[in-house]
């Protein structure tokens, strides 16, 4: 079952919202400029249901990949037992279709008792019991976009049941809102709800998703509100999706990319590494494009059959840190030459990280020389520095001096990831 918004998301705005004053306050020191929740501190990273198993609530047909708690439950174990908490993979997070079609006598969302018959508070207790965090789905008006209960008019009920379920995470969409005005409201408001409830639960808002295809979003009001945000549609498990991404964020860079930081964060949507529509060079551009980018590592993908080689890809604790560093800078595309791509990314400690990308999908492996003073705004290596590699494969470079030239040889559509460091 294929959600609508995949096809006119950001064309249809529904919920009416009759707020007179909505007295907003934003908490923490007068002028703050972002949510200041002590949350998202560097980018999230989980496990998030949607690209891989979609709005599948036939558990008769399906019954090992419809959107169910059997399904988080086994996810649980296996972000424990695979290694995926310790690589820092720590939210499990449920995306639409977990609801029931009606809510319940009190005004409470509840979860469709055929395929949670345990309800969300059990699943949490479940995915806490594992040391893991819980993530849930809403949308900030009349409906979600595949038609279940929204979240207009009930904001401080749904805040609070989130809460009393001991949530984690909410992901929060933006189908049917009628104005801009509204669904902007809308966005602050529950910001302010869950807030009021005392418990830490990430904000993940679609709120600038929504004004793109009218104006450009005020950025600076958003990230007052959110922990991280989405900027464009849904990624899809092709590599022409992840190329639309990374095509719009390089594009949009003067206008996103100061916004991205501690507490914060641009979202270029999930990982789908492990699936089926990338090749092997294209899901290591995917992992380091997202690990410069600083972006929310979301996989989506079934962790009951990935292979060894797209494990320890999404394992990789040096690309890991890249994406996790704390300086919390994104990273930003510096030019395009010769049918290659170069992003750079400032981290702590003074180092560098590199992904030259190389844009051709036809024909064998190419080399690209890059002349290491215009790296890092030409002090990435001044003196001095040394050079590792950490995709495809990890290697240390060597030590290079200021004036040196980097000799790199890159599959079609395949990234070269480097750490540069200036020598101890």
């Amino acid at each position: 079952m294929v959600r609508e918004k995949l096809i006119t998301r950001g064309q249809r705005l529904g919920c009416i919202l009759e707020f007179s004053v909505l007295g907003l306050v934003l908490w923490g020191a007068p002028g703050t400029r972002a949510l200041n929740n002590g949350l998202a501190m560097t980018p999230t990273m989980g496990w998030l249901h949607w690209e891989r198993f979609m709005c599948n609530v036939d558990c008769k047909e399906y019954p090992d990949s419809c959107v169910s708690e059997q399904l988080f439950m086994q996810m649980a174990d296996l972000m424990v037992s695979d290694g995926w908490k310790d690589a820092g993979y720590k939210y499990l997070c449920i995306d639409d279709c977990w609801m029931a079609p009606t809510r319940d006598s009190k005004g409470r969302l509840q979860a469709d008792p055929q395929r949670f018959p345990g309800g969300i508070r059990r699943l949490a207790n479940y995915v806490h019991s594992k040391g893991l965090k819980l993530g849930i789905y809403a949308d900030v008006g009349n409906k979600t976009c595949a038609g279940y209960p929204g979240s207009f008019g009930y904001y401080d009920i749904d805040a609070k049941t989130f809460a009393d379920w001991k949530v984690d995470l909410l992901k929060f969409d933006g189908c049917f809102c009628d104005s801009l005005k509204h669904l902007a409201d809308g966005y602050k408001y529950m910001s302010l709800a869950l807030n009021r409830t005392g418990r830490s639960i990430v904000y993940s808002c679609e709120w600038p998703l929504y004004v793109w295809p009218f104006q450009q979003p005020n950025y600076t009001e958003i990230k007052q509100y959110c922990n991280h945000w989405r900027n464009f549609g849904d990624v899809l498990d092709s590599w022409q999706s992840i190329t639309n991404i990374l095509n719009w964020s390089s594009s949009h860079q003067s206008t996103i990319l100061n916004f991205a930081g501690p507490g914060g964060w641009n979202d270029p949507d999930m990982l789908v590494i492990g699936n089926f529509g990338l090749s092997w060079d294209q899901q290591i551009t995917q992992m380091a494009l997202w690990a410069i980018m600083a972006a929310p590592l979301l996989m989506s993908n079934d962790l009951r059959h990935i292979s060894p080689q797209a494990k320890a890809l999404l394992q990789d604790k040096d690309v890991i840190a890249i994406n996790q560093d704390p300086l919390g800078k994104q990273g930003y595309f510096l030019r395009k030459e010769k049918d290659f791509e170069v992003w750079e990314r400032p981290l702590s400690s003074l180092s560098w990280a590199v992904a030259i990308r190389n844009l051709q999908e036809i024909g064998g492996p190419r080399f690209y020389t890059v002349p290491l003073t215009s790296l890092g705004k030409a002090v990435a290596c001044n003196p001095a520095c040394l050079i590792t590699q950490l995709l495809p494969v990890k290697k240390e470079l060597g030590f290079f001096g200021w004036s040196s030239l980097l000799k790199l040889k890159i599959n079609p559509t395949s990234t070269v990831l480097l750490q540069i460091k200036t020598p101890s």
